[in-house]
């Protein structure tokens, strides 16, 4: 498993060692789901599908004959001159994908969409269904043709309609590092030993492991705590890396207890922590949405190990949910910009921020979250800004 880099504080603990439909899994662009669907999805509520604008009971709905009509009504909206009139869904698609053929900022998204109040949950695409470009109450919006006459409510299961974003590309990191508090690290179990008395163990090999609760848990996730993620701008430390070793299952219970590693991405090192195995967190019920008050933050880290970002990497920055961060909000990044020497004067020129690609986060904490880079325009780093995401102007 990769690892993130990041400018960290050494921690020192160790002694050795799943749709607004487009292209998320990682930020799915999908409303909240209907209420069959929710009830059969172990997930928390997602907030509500954001319309442009409540949309009138008299709604006056025309076909669109020129793009260019569409695309001078469009205001604020950044339709593109190219997108399509009609577009049927396909095996494959994702929201994000789609979006981005009828507009410059995919974001937007939510504003394009026509909901008409008859459907239970317009963020939800299935392949074979036909999207159609029309004006209502002479604004562009989308819609399916057939759900604009005749609205019914959607019986097809919520895992076939077409996810946010590829979902190959969180897959890896669903199970890759965690993020811990140094309490919760100083307090979990540690492998004390391995039972073949090896220098290392990996699947199929036992384990003894010291404090371990009697409390009924058989499946553990084996990590190896590493360091700090410190705020750049408050020195604040966030909290800490846990990146997975291996799973283990309960053979014997004791004072050591002996477990089975059932999985080994890494090699287990005695020393390595035992924390519980953490639940699915990626869910495919959000869409993708400004954030809800400004947000000023810094990518922290790429996963993997890489120092520059590309198309698809993840991220992690030092904002999440008590900045009003949720799965579905998108950021853009911007590089900062360099001083430079004032051939004039003394001193330097500060230089000003440019934009350098969009994120949507899909994993939050309270103190940090993961986010998917969707677009780059230009090369960032780590360090580099996000802000709220600015439209693109005709």
């Amino acid at each position: 498993m990769g690892k993130y880099s990041a400018s960290l504080v050494q921690f020192g603990l160790m002694p050795g060692a799943r749709s607004v439909a487009a292209g998320l899994l990682l930020a799915l662009l999908a409303g909240c789901a209907d209420d069959a669907a929710v009830s059969q999805t172990d997930h928390a509520a997602a907030p509500p599908p954001v319309a442009a604008e409540p949309v009138p009971a008299d709604d006056s709905v025309s076909g669109v004959d020129d793009i260019d009509q569409a695309t001078a009504a469009a205001g604020d909206l950044s339709l593109r001159r190219d997108a399509p009139l009609h577009y049927t869904v396909k095996p494959g698609d994702t929201l994000w994908g789609i979006a981005n053929y009828y507009l410059s900022d995919a974001w937007q998204w939510p504003q394009l969409w026509y909901t008409n109040g008859q459907i239970k949950n317009p963020h939800l695409i299935y392949p074979g269904e036909i999207l159609t470009l029309v004006m209502v109450n002479g604004r562009p919006r989308l819609t399916l043709a057939e759900d604009r006459l005749h609205p019914r409510i959607r019986e097809l299961p919520l895992d076939q309609a077409i996810p946010a974003i590829p979902i190959d590309a969180v897959r890896e990191f669903l199970r890759g590092p965690r993020l811990v508090t140094k309490a919760e690290a100083e307090k979990a179990p540690y492998v004390v030993e391995f039972a073949d008395e090896s220098l290392i163990a990996g699947q199929n090999n036992n384990v003894y492991v010291k404090n371990l609760p009697n409390n009924g848990t058989a499946s553990w996730s084996l990590v190896r705590v590493g360091n700090a993620y410190t705020d750049p701008d408050t020195h604040e430390v966030l909290g800490y890396e846990a990146i997975p070793t291996g799973e283990a299952d309960l053979r014997e219970y004791g004072k050591p207890a002996e477990m089975r590693l059932t999985r080994s991405p890494q090699e287990v090192e005695i020393g390595n922590r035992l924390l519980p195995l953490e639940a699915e967190s990626f869910k495919a019920d959000f869409y993708p949405h400004p954030p809800a008050q400004p947000v000023d933050g810094r990518i922290l880290s790429v996963y993997g190990g890489l120092t520059q970002i590309a198309q698809y990497d993840i991220v992690a920055i030092n904002r999440g949910s008590r900045d009003g961060l949720d799965p579905g909000t998108m950021l853009g990044i911007y590089q900062q910009g360099q001083k430079v020497p004032d051939p004039y004067g003394d001193g330097k020129v500060q230089l000003p921020e440019q934009k350098a690609g969009l994120l949507m986060v899909f994993k939050v904490t309270p103190r940090l979250s993961y986010g998917l880079v969707l677009k780059e325009t230009r090369a960032s780093h780590i360090n580099d800004k996000v802000h709220s995401p600015s439209a693109t102007r005709h």
